[in-house]
């Protein structure tokens, strides 16, 4: 049987647990030490406390590692910073140190262990801690013990397992929301947006953008001929494992598309996603590997990796505030294009000009009408490089004219852009307000509604005194609107049911205060007195009081 849906009155709805901001930890100072120390640093289930933070911090040092331990293989780096290797190295598995012996002091305090016996013992031999105990041990068995020990350098790639404190929950909950759906409904949620994705498609998120960026990290530095010639076999490995990463995302996404509205054939479903722009940046991302990969003895298509950067667009999926600047370059266009066809205008009239009035002076600089365009871009965008300038009377003059139109006219794009985008954040902010009202048309919001409006207002990026500002609004509006409900006639309210249903919950309010104020025993005496309630009459005032 469904469990009926828990309803919040408008009234209870706060702005900060409405928007998931995180909340000040209600953990009592005279609790016993191990208690308060648990409480406040691994306890999931507290709000507010430090174990998220513990838990994010102990993941970057994982992946810091993990950089280190590849740069470390690199000798023309490793050498001359291998003091600051070792510095760094020391300084992780102080860190990990810190966190075993907490954990192992902390264990008692832990539901997976205080019910065992030994709640010590028992986390001593769980996975997670001995994956800790292996990515610490080969420091100390180098320290201590005699003999070359370099072959268990290998261990400290034990250390990456550690992340798995953190991923792990996500992917339990996860296969929980996902039980008994199909392989292909699960990769859907992975990779798209849906109720079922869970905190994992967070990670699946944030694992592809730190891809992204060292990808093209990589092409960057591959550009710096002194950084290639280091290390170019692993610029190699590196490309090749990002496009494997990238091409295994691409695949998912189009495999799965079909679960995605609109999406529900199979060809012209996926065909319509490989179309899609964001998509078709995915493909941008990995076809110049394949293409250089299989074309190489055809064609020379080094040019091809340039293309590489294009990789740095996927990171636009998420971005909300690119999403919100295409909607208002499309409700814009048509004032922009006007604006862009009065530049080009003005740009090949003064370029026609300068070329009539300066070509014979200067001959070998403003050469053809072209060349004159690329000065009247530069001298009306007000950059004036000085690489061609005017020597003659008419021209200079032309050229001061130019520049004090272009600081109106390059400008004008600008404006309509900030205008436009503060007016849509505007707009958006009063649909989502909209949205409220709709879903607040029975005076409360279930559990379902408030992840939507949550989603928004995270998209809208609302503060908490924002969201205060759009309750108290919603809520005066609403007491005025019961308001001018009491001025209706009964059989007008009648007439609509919600009104009907506001009207008896006013009623019922109302009998509630005057049992507040009133004197019950003298109330009670005074209505069955000459019988001026009735039983059931008595019985309802009881009731009423009773749950108020």
């Amino acid at each position: 049987m469904e469990q009926p849906r828990k309803a919040i009155q408008i009234s209870d709805l706060d702005a900060a647990s409405l928007l998931g901001a995180e909340v000040e930890a209600d953990i009592s100072p005279d609790l016993p030490r191990r208690q308060w120390l648990y409480a406040w640093l691994l306890n999931p289930n507290i709000p507010g406390n430090y174990q998220k933070t513990v838990d994010k911090w102990i993941a970057i040092l994982i992946v810091a590692n993990l950089f280190s331990m590849v740069l470390e293989q690199v000798p023309a780096i490793f050498e001359p910073y291998k003091n600051w290797f070792h510095a760094f190295d020391v300084f992780s598995i102080a860190v990990f140190v810190i966190e075993y012996i907490t954990r192992f002091y902390l264990a008692p305090e832990d539901d997976e262990f205080k019910n065992k016996g030994s709640p010590r013992l028992s986390y001593m031999g769980s996975p997670f801690a001995i994956i800790d105990m292996l990515a610490i041990l080969p420091f100390f068995l180098q320290a201590l013990v005699p003999v070359d020990l370099r072959a268990l350098r290998f261990l400290r790639l034990l250390r990456i397992l550690k992340i798995f404190r953190i991923v792990l929950p996500a992917w339990k909950e996860f296969k929980e929301l996902n039980r008994e759906r199909t392989f292909r409904q699960k990769i859907h949620a992975l990779v798209f947006n849906s109720p079922y994705s869970g905190k994992i498609k967070d990670f699946f998120d944030v694992f592809i953008g730190v891809w992204v960026l060292i990808s093209v990290i990589a092409v960057v530095l591959e550009s710096v001929a002194s950084v290639s010639y280091l290390i170019n076999i692993e610029f190699v490995i590196l490309d090749s494992v990002a496009v494997a990463v990238f091409t295994i995302e691409y695949m998912m996404r189009i495999y799965s598309s079909v679960e995605e509205p609109g999406h529900r054939n199979p060809f012209t479903g996926r065909f319509k996603q490989m179309t899609n722009p964001s998509t078709f940046i995915d493909l941008l991302a990995i076809l110049p590997f394949f293409l250089e990969v299989f074309l190489h003895h055809v064609l020379d298509l080094r040019f091809l990796r340039v293309f590489r950067l294009a990789r740095l667009l996927k990171l636009t999926r998420g971005s909300d505030a690119t999403a919100t600047l295409f909607k208002v370059i499309k409700r814009e266009w048509p004032v922009m294009s006007a604006a862009a066809f009065i530049m080009i205008l003005l740009i090949v009239l003064t370029a026609s000009l300068g070329y009539l009035f300066e070509h014979a002076a200067q001959p070998e600089k403003f050469e053809n009408i072209p060349t004159a365009i690329y000065w009247a871009v530069i001298t009306l965008a007000s950059v004036g490089y000085g690489d061609i300038s005017p020597i003659t009377p008419i021209g200079r003059a032309m050229t001061v004219v130019m520049a004090l139109l272009g600081i109106g006219i390059f400008a004008i794009p600008a404006g309509l852009l900030a205008s436009a985008f503060s007016d849509q954040l505007h707009k958006e902010r009063d649909s989502l307000k909209a949205s409220i009202l709709k879903m607040l048309g029975d005076g409360e919001l279930d559990e379902e509604e408030i992840t939507q409006l949550r989603t928004e207002a995270k998209r809208l990026h609302l503060t908490v005194e924002e969201m205060n500002s759009i309750l108290e609004v919603l809520n005066l509006e609403m007491e005025n609107a019961r308001k001018s409900l009491l001025q209706l006639p009964v059989n007008v309210i009648a007439q609509n049911t919600l009104h009907s249903v506001e009207h008896y919950k006013y009623l019922l309010n109302q009998i509630a205060q005057l049992g507040i104020y009133v004197d019950q025993n003298a109330f009670l005496e005074k209505a069955q007195s000459d019988d001026r309630l009735t039983e059931s009459e008595i019985e309802i005032w009881k009731r009423i009081l009773a749950h108020r």
